[in-house]
């Protein structure tokens, strides 16, 4: 099951990659801005349960879909663009068994426990 929710989600990041194709940024910005959403661990610094709702909030695959959405709706390219990074990087994490954190630890995940065998 692991490696078919895995297939899945590089499918999506595919999908991301797509998508930027479509808005028409230059290239290079796609790599340059992937990681920007993981700014969001920074709650971390001031407690676990802050730290899981601000990743969980920046990871979440609704946000990225509404923000996206109301980019085309909208006809602002920089919100597209918003929308495809935050989808693209929250499918790149799940490909990688980085999942929504539960709010004990950072290594608990919707997906189990980063760096423990499933």
């Amino acid at each position: 099951m692991k490696h078919l929710l895995q297939l899945e989600e590089l499918g999506q990041f595919g999908l991301a990659i797509f998508l930027f194709i479509q808005i028409g940024f230059q290239w290079w910005l796609f790599p340059l801005c992937l990681l920007l959403p993981d700014v969001s661990m920074a709650g971390y610094l001031i407690n676990s349960k802050i730290g899981a709702w601000l990743y969980n909030f920046f990871h979440h695959k609704l946000l990225a879909v509404f923000i996206l959405v109301l980019g085309f709706y909208l006809k602002i390219q920089i919100v597209e663009f918003i929308g495809v990074i935050l989808f693209a990087h929250s499918a790149m994490d799940r490909v990688f068994g980085y999942g929504l954190k539960f709010k004990d630890d950072f290594k608990h995940t919707h997906l189990g426990w980063i760096g423990k065998k499933s």
